[in-house]
């Protein structure tokens, strides 16, 4: 009988990551000025929506359109604002765990889902109606326009591939 001996190793992460890939183009460097617009653009956007609320909004719309640069960014601002990693890593599931969110934010979730998955259609009334029973018109306006400056962000980031993992908390707020 022959006995086999097994050795297993834990793999370091240096051996189990692939290499970090440049960016595909540094956009914002060759458009500056777009560069600088869309930063206007993100701040006018952001006045009077509440922080945190706009942090989920972020990561949730980043969830849906794959983008890790964004998703990067905007989970370490949620956590440098004081969100829970709970309720962080719930977002991609908030629908069976909405006893996490308050009914603002889940009507604020429903409308992010909405506008940036136009793919399945128009934005329905009923979310729509919901939010606007949440918000005034003003915060209703100013919400839609930061899920509609989060989905430019990310189609930025995804199509020109910019790398995760060096942002730090506030560096860009």
């Amino acid at each position: 009988m022959t006995t086999t001996t097994t050795t297993t190793t834990t793999p370091t992460a240096q051996s189990t990551t692939a290499p970090e890939e440049s960016p595909r183009l540094q956009w914002a460097k060759f458009a500056p000025e777009v560069y600088k617009a869309m930063v206007k653009l993100d701040a006018a956007a952001r006045r009077g929506v509440d922080p945190v609320l706009l942090e989920l909004v972020k990561i949730r719309t980043s969830q849906l359109n794959h983008c890790a640069f964004c998703l990067d960014m905007h989970t370490k601002d949620a956590f440098a604002a004081g969100e829970s990693v709970e309720r962080i890593v719930q977002l991609s599931a908030w629908e069976e765990s909405r006893h996490f969110y308050t009914e603002k934010e889940l009507a604020a979730l429903a409308l992010t889902e909405a506008v940036t998955v136009l793919t399945d259609g128009f934005v329905p009334d009923e979310v729509f109606e919901t939010a606007a029973r949440h918000f005034d018109e003003t915060e209703l306006s100013q919400l839609l326009a930061s899920i509609t400056v989060i989905n430019a962000w990310n189609r930025f980031g995804v199509t020109c591939r910019l790398v995760p993992g060096h942002y730090t908390a506030g560096q860009h707020g």
